[in-house]
């Protein structure tokens, strides 16, 4: 009994010494670990990442690493820096630390290995022939489900509706008829998709509750369902199945892979719409601009249906301005060997291996005073030049800023289909400009606040949403 004790004890000091004793060695990043055993600064972190951050890069500048639930996380805002950890295949890894994320919240288990080639496949049919074919057909879809589908709107009269929903609900559909082509429960799997997606990053961090868990595991099982029930011959994903087959992937883990390509290649665009559209309609002078950039692209291509193409810096500037506000992508890495990193200024710093590395471009360099005045207001010209061109140079203390924003990822974790995520953005604003009438229900009306926990999980989320109303313009354009 005593030697049980004693080992209990033994084993409860050695939990203590792990949790407590760690030091700032040289040359590492200031440390900070936060009041609570082994969590840490977790829970203020998962709360409003943006804010907790804002608070540390105020106390110890670009770099500092913080105790997050056992693990010891370097954060990193230098976007001059950021090379060091992007291109760094040999002392940084993040296969196993998305492994993780991806079992946790699809139940997914697939050979590490096969990342580089699921990332080049990806690559081959998001880009060139294939990308114009997924191109078109999104273009198509979005034109019955806005224009066409009596449901939506209509010439006589007004609807109203929250702007968030109408804008994911559109696009979600849209986006999974040109993916996975289930044309006959393309609304119920927006409904599931939908309920899955609210309490994804709950699901992630392992905090929902008992109703909340049994809702999000009826929500996963309906669509496995639909996934594994649509077999169409030639469609994307038909092709990914059949990359996976190659792969020696079992059927069940295929479903759950569909699951994670279905809320990767669709959780992004319409928040970002939302957004987007939001900030004009608060925004009457950058409404203006960008209709009558719209209105003239229009009137020279009347035939053109895929305006996307053309070249359209205001709109650009806007849509980078609404992604430089909202885009909430957290790049991280795990640190599998000791490695020196150096910052713009050539000082240096030790990661000690098993630490993590994470990039937050929303606090730096999206949200960086020194690098975009008055970061926290929407400004649609922030990206233009005086002649009106597209500004792609930044500076930060005189000089240079490798990156100024990072809305999409960069490295080997850049959305590799970001242009046919933009093309769909465009294509919808495009269409939705030209063909409806489209204003807030209240003029005075600002936009929600967004949700802090959605931090680190691509678009944010606004909690609430926007009225509007809208219907199709009396006379409609030729296109």
């Amino acid at each position: 009994m005593l030697l049980t004790v004693l080992l209990l004890l033994n084993g409860l000091f050695l939990v203590y010494l792990l949790c407590f004793s760690r030091t700032r060695r040289h040359k590492e990043p200031p440390l900070d670990k936060g009041l609570l055993p082994w969590l840490g600064h977790a829970l203020e972190f998962g709360k409003d990442a943006l804010k907790f951050l804002t608070r540390m890069k105020e106390k110890h500048g670009d770099i500092f690493t913080v105790r997050v639930a056992g693990h010891y996380v370097t954060i990193l805002l230098d976007p001059n820096a950021f090379d060091s950890v992007l291109h760094d295949t040999v002392s940084l890894d993040f296969s196993r630390i998305r492994g993780q994320l991806t079992e946790k919240i699809f139940g997914l288990q697939v050979p590490s290995s096969m990342q580089a080639s699921e990332r080049k496949w990806m690559e081959e049919h998001f880009r060139g022939v294939n990308l114009a074919e997924l191109n078109g057909s999104m273009n198509i879809h979005l034109r019955n489900l806005l224009l066409n589908d009596g449901k939506t709107c209509g010439a006589s009269e007004w609807k109203q509706g929250g702007l968030f929903s109408l804008c994911y609900n559109l696009l979600f559909r849209a986006g999974y008829l040109t993916l996975f082509e289930g044309s006959d429960n393309a609304a119920a799997v927006y409904e599931e998709f939908r309920n899955f997606d609210d309490h994804l990053t709950k699901l992630a961090r392992g905090s929902l509750n008992r109703d909340e868990k049994k809702s999000v595991g009826s929500s996963q099982e309906n669509l496995l369902r639909f996934l594994s029930s649509q077999r169409g011959m030639e469609s994307w994903k038909r092709s990914y199945q059949d990359f996976l087959n190659k792969e020696g992937v079992a059927e069940e883990m295929q479903t759950k892979a569909l699951l994670l390509q279905l809320w990767t290649t669709q959780c992004n665009a319409g928040p970002a719409v939302f957004w987007f559209l939001g900030f004009l309609l608060t925004h009457p002078e950058a409404m203006e601009a960008v209709r009558s950039e719209v209105r003239g692209l229009s009137q020279k291509h009347p035939s053109t249906k895929l305006m996307a193409e053309h070249s359209t810096p205001v709109f650009d500037s806007a849509l980078s301005e609404t992604l430089r506000l909202t885009a909430a992508v957290m790049i991280r890495r795990e640190v599998v060997q000791d490695k020196t990193l150096v910052m713009a200024n050539g000082r240096e710093y030790q990661l000690r291996r098993g630490d993590r590395v994470c990039l937050f471009p929303l606090l730096g360099p999206q949200m960086d005073p020194q690098i975009h005045p008055e970061p926290q207001s929407f400004q649609y010209d922030r990206f233009l030049n005086e002649d009106r061109t597209v500004k792609k140079t930044f500076y930060k203390n005189g000089e240079k800023v490798r990156y100024h924003t990072l809305p999409l990822g960069a490295g080997g974790s850049s959305c590799v289909g970001k242009e046919f995520a933009v093309n769909t953005i465009k294509q919808f604003v495009f269409l939705l400009l030209t063909h409806l009438d489209l204003e807030l229900c209240d003029p005075e009306a600002n936009l929600p606040p967004v949700n802090p926990g959605r931090h680190g999980f691509g678009m944010l989320h606004p909690e609430g949403d926007l009225q509007v109303r809208f219907r199709l313009k009396r006379i409609l354009p030729e296109m």
